[in-house]
């Protein structure tokens, strides 16, 4: 270091200089006497936050709202320091003041400066924070709503295997089953009903009897396929092949006629309905570009179609290709041999009822 340099003089402030400083700070400034909380200086911006009321030598206690003197000295004699938040009037409304305590010097019995920040900005801008924060939280909330109201929406008119693999590649490959079994249901006469005659009743009737067929058609893991006006499909073997779906249709098909019985003997309007049922390959395919539908083809449900046309009111009428898969477990009566469009002369049978299991 040159000469020159050491022989500059030391820029200082003194106790007057630093007094002015303080008054012009924008944030408020006083120092205390702990002792009895008396104020020793203040600048301007403190006093304009807490003047005092009746006495000019108020002391600190009775001028700031919420200070609690025990708690500050027992902080500052531990080494550090004291904060909370207040509220004072300032341009007429309300203003939250963060005021903070500490030791002036290394001693903690000596004086003590007290700092306060306007920080109405800071929670105006938490308060948006929290009110984005919580908006975002509530959309998020109403999408996965509106999620889940899709996703069940879809489940109805898809196999949930299907839906998984639309959601995760965009498409669905149509798939060959070559082991399924297929049921449709049709209701005879229900255009020469009374309820027909009120719409929205025979609506509802025929809404009721088909959320019964769901549940049973999901108690065996059958899949409904769909239904058209008072038709219902169902079909098990497909997306998930499995070497019961025979037995499975067969016994969807015997609790939904067991059901229609127990509901006509309660009911004034009785329903009937004709039941086919078929197993053969079969195509599942998503068709559809904005509104999607699961349907099968193939002559799988062709002749099941032919099954139900050809059966007799609570009846259930099952191709040969059935009976075979199940005449040991069922009990048929044979019907004999008809012509069936498409599919030449043809056994036929009447599924009956399932034999007792063998334990």
């Amino acid at each position: 270091m040159s000469r020159s340099n050491l022989d500059e003089p030391v820029f200082t402030l003194d106790d007057e200089t630093l007094r002015q400083v303080a008054r012009t700070l924008n944030v408020g400034i006083a120092v205390v006497d702990p002792e009895n909380w008396s104020v020793l200086f203040e600048n301007a911006k403190f006093f304009a936050w807490f003047p005092p009321e009746s006495d000019a030598d108020e002391p600190l206690t009775e001028r700031i709202p919420g200070f609690k003197e025990s708690r500050a000295l027992s902080r500052i004699q531990a080494g550090r320091s004291y904060s909370f938040v207040t509220e004072v009037k300032a341009a007429g409304r309300d203003t939250p003041i963060n005021v903070e305590f500490r030791s002036l010097t290394e001693k903690a019995e000596g004086q003590i400066v007290v700092e306060c920040h306007d920080i109405a900005k800071q929670r105006q801008a938490e308060y948006m924070l929290e009110s984005y924060s919580k908006m975002a939280e509530r959309n998020a909330r109403e999408l996965e709503r509106e999620k889940e109201r899709v996703e069940r929406l879809l489940l109805n008119v898809m196999p949930k295997s299907v839906y998984e693999e639309m959601k995760d590649y965009g498409t669905v490959t149509p798939q060959l089953f070559e082991d399924a079994s297929i049921l449709m249901v049709d209701f005879v006469g229900h255009t020469e009903m009374a309820i027909a005659r009120d719409a929205a009743a025979l609506v509802t009737e025929l809404n009721d009897i088909f959320m019964v067929f769901d549940r049973i058609t999901d108690l065996f893991a059958c899949e409904r396929i769909r239904t058209v006006g008072d038709a219902y499909v169902a079909v098990s073997g497909l997306p998930e092949a499995t070497p019961d779906h025979a037995h499975n249709i067969a016994r969807v098909a015997l609790r939904m006629l067991r059901y229609i019985e127990r509901r006509n003997s309660a009911h004034t309007e009785a329903w009937y309905c004709r039941i086919g049922i078929n197993s053969g390959p079969v195509i599942g395919s998503l068709v559809g570009v904005q509104k999607y539908v699961y349907d099968i083809f193939g002559p799988g449900i062709n002749l099941a179609a032919r099954m139900e046309t050809l059966s007799e009111p609570m009846q259930i009428t099952v191709s040969e290709n059935t009976y075979l898969l199940l005449k040991d477990d069922f009990v048929f009566s044979e019907r004999g041999e008809f012509e069936v469009k498409g599919f030449g002369p043809t056994n036929l049978y009447f599924l009956e009822r399932e034999l007792p299991r063998m334990r």
